[in-house]
């Protein structure tokens, strides 16, 4: 199992994050510990300053399967958010928060939340897709 923690760029990222009124860093923090704690589990990150930082956690069960990209975006440094997308197949979105994103993933449907701010309620709903799509694999 790869941990995400580990990546010296994403570090580097997460400690120069110091603005951040809307407390995004925290919530992306908080979904990169609960696949951290998942099994199976390989990162890429990949640093585009000024554009987006991006995250991909795949599946390392035989076959390397995009789990989530997470994409941190970064036009306005003191004002980032959040972008997250899964292979629509892989979770539900009961409460129809995501925006299906036909064939835009990676060449197949995706489902994508954006997150401005902090807010608890969402965060849970997304930790709860990532399980969802971890489910599919495992």
């Amino acid at each position: 199992m790869s941990n995400i923690r580990r990546n010296k760029e994403l570090e580097e990222l997460l400690q120069s994050w110091i603005t951040d009124k809307t407390g995004i860093k925290s919530a992306f923090t908080e979904m990169i510990d609960l696949m951290d704690s998942m099994e199976g589990l390989i990162y890429s990150f990949k640093s585009r300053p000024g554009i987006s930082h991006s995250l991909r956690a795949s599946v390392d069960n035989g076959e390397e399967k995009l789990l989530t990209l997470m994409d941190i975006i970064d036009d306005d440094p003191g004002n980032r958010w959040l972008s997250i997308c899964f292979y629509a197949e892989t979770i539900t979105d009961p409460d129809e928060e995501g925006e299906l994103i036909p064939g835009g993933l990676l060449g197949e449907d995706g489902y994508c939340f954006d997150l401005f701010e902090n807010n608890e309620d969402t965060v849970s709903y997304l930790k709860e897709r990532i399980r969802d799509a971890h489910a599919k694999y495992f």
